[in-house]
């Protein structure tokens, strides 16, 4: 019997404290089958895009912006990345709120959309965890002040996870649904 052929997957991602890339293995956990390459945003996949089965590129946004590496990769990168059908996830804490927590309504990566030169095939938002415990002084200061302004936890005794997994588990069967 002839071996099956292996079936590779990219995830190219940046993250501040960790969500990001735990949303991105949450999402890898349906990918029976795939070797799974994980490269940070700042760093140059094993090989091209278009040579993976499947390429999520994964970033969270912080003070309201996406990380530049982003941009950069998208910018030298983006008709391999349309050519890939590459998907995008976006990590924000505003995603926590209904009414902002999809590619479509989301005004931070409705934003970055906008303004990009790829326009994934396949782009979702989830929202993200509050660090508390990772920011030092001065970041939890400006966290608190945001989570004041937009109605969320000021309470930094505690982290809190904001992550709606059942979004990610259908954003996960819609990548690995696709052909």
């Amino acid at each position: 019997m002839p071996a099956l052929k292996q079936r590779h997957l990219l995830v190219w991602y940046a993250t501040h404290e960790g969500q990001t890339r735990k949303i991105a293995e949450y999402i890898c956990q349906q990918a029976q089958g795939y070797v799974v390459e994980w490269c940070l945003l700042n760093e140059t996949p094993s090989r091209q895009l278009e040579q993976y089965d499947r390429v999520l590129v994964a970033a969270s946004i912080r003070y309201g912006r996406f990380p530049a590496v982003l941009r950069r990769q998208v910018s030298v990168h983006h008709e391999s990345l349309t050519r890939a059908q590459a998907a995008f996830i976006g990590v924000c804490l505003t995603a926590r709120k209904p009414g902002k927590d999809t590619a479509a309504t989301n005004p931070y990566l409705r934003k970055w959309l906008r303004a990009s030169q790829w326009q994934p095939s396949l782009c979702a938002v989830f929202a993200g965890a509050l660090r508390y415990s990772r920011y030092n002084t001065w970041q939890r200061s400006i966290i608190q002040l945001i989570m004041w302004m937009t109605g969320g936890s000021r309470d930094t005794s505690q982290d809190i996870e904001y992550t709606n997994w059942a979004s990610v588990d259908e954003f996960a069967t819609a990548f690995f649904a696709r052909k």
